[in-house]
């Protein structure tokens, strides 16, 4: 199973920037479908974004035209956020699949299972 290490959290105030970074022991390039995830506190893991095997994309709408999800080479998925809002605070996890997902599933957690252990993000107003 692939190991995922996340990087890059951390706090800002709103209207701020992030580059979320997620290194895994292999080469996930068009092999896995990769996707970042976020956890606030009380509510359920969602689906923030994600890159399928075949290379098609998925955000949220919560954060479409503020994050841009991109694989930067064979082993490392960014996230790149602009305009983050207090809603944005979460701990956020990346997640890898070694199979296509599909548009229906590529945002959804339970087709996942590798897991990163999380960085955290915390935006101020």
């Amino acid at each position: 199973q692939v190991q995922l290490v996340e990087s890059g959290g951390d706090s800002v105030q709103s209207g701020g920037s992030l580059r979320l970074s997620c290194v895994a022991s292999e080469n996930t390039y068009r092999r896995y479908s990769v996707g970042w995830f976020r956890q606030a506190p009380g509510k359920e893991r969602e689906g923030v974004a994600a890159i399928d095997s075949d290379g098609s994309t998925s955000y949220a709408d919560s954060v479409k035209d503020r994050f841009t999800i991109s694989q930067d080479n064979a082993n490392t998925l960014s996230l790149q956020m602009n305009s983050l809002k207090p809603d944005d605070t979460a701990m956020y996890y990346c997640a890898a699949e070694p199979r296509w997902l599909g548009r229906w599933y590529r945002l959804s957690r339970a087709e996942y299972n590798s897991w990163g252990q999380g960085t955290q993000v915390t935006v101020s107003s």
